[in-house]
């Protein structure tokens, strides 16, 4: 797998030195600049060869060729966020990257095909490979184990509460910017939480959404 973006290598080759196979570098760097890449594999590439990796994506010059699998696991922790039917992967990486800095204790992504981890890795600048993420097919087969595992299922949607209920496991279900939630999903809801806008406007990105009802759960500042 290669990702790319000067951020996400420095943070790689900081955090998870161990999963870096290759440093491919599409750029002049000084003598003190490569001093950081002395402990891994260096290969310089042309722009050309940079272009097609990034599929034309702004790579700054970085690349990390990691040896990065996925883990499994469990649906255990205090507070949950689960993702239904958002399948853009710079969303999904931009909600990661949110989950893991405001202590959110596991992420479940429903509804779709497959996860572009190289995506989602690059996207949340690396928090994905911190980030417990579980892929879970069937989204009403994970909110009855939700259930049977006594969590508080809160849902963001409209008409709903300001703050929520005090639980001692919580599971936000965030729904996709095209519908929202399904109806099937509100239906198993414990409560609904709603941003209020001050303005006329219809919706707020997910990821911005999702930032702010995460600190509504974890945060009792």
């Amino acid at each position: 797998m290669i990702v790319y973006g000067k951020r996400i290598v420095e943070y790689i080759i900081q955090k998870h030195p161990d999963i870096v196979k290759e440093i491919l570098i599409a750029k002049k760097l000084s003598k003190n600049e490569l001093k950081k890449f002395n402990k891994f594999k260096v290969k310089f590439i042309d722009n050309k060869t940079a272009q097609k990796l990034s599929k034309n994506g702004n790579h700054q010059g970085f690349f990390a060729k990691i040896d990065f699998t996925p883990q499994e696991w469990d649906i255990t922790g205090d507070k949950i966020l689960v993702l239904e039917n958002v399948t853009d992967m710079g969303n999904i990486g931009a909600i990661t990257r949110t989950a893991y800095a405001l202590g959110i204790d596991l992420l479940i992504i429903t509804g779709i095909k497959e996860l572009k981890w190289d995506r989602v890795i690059r996207t949340s600048s690396g928090a994905a490979l911190d980030m417990k993420i579980l892929p879970f097919k069937n989204i009403l087969e994970l909110l009855n184990i939700l259930k049977t595992k006594k969590y508080h299922l809160i849902g963001a949607d409209l008409g709903g509460k300001c703050k929520p209920s005090k639980k001692e496991k919580i599971a936000l279900i965030m729904g996709n910017e095209g519908e929202g939630l399904s109806k099937r999903v509100k239906e198993k809801l414990d409560e609904i939480l709603t941003i209020e806008m001050k303005r006329e406007f219809d919706s707020l990105n997910v990821s911005v959404a999702a930032g702010i009802l995460i600190d509504r759960i974890t945060n009792e500042c």
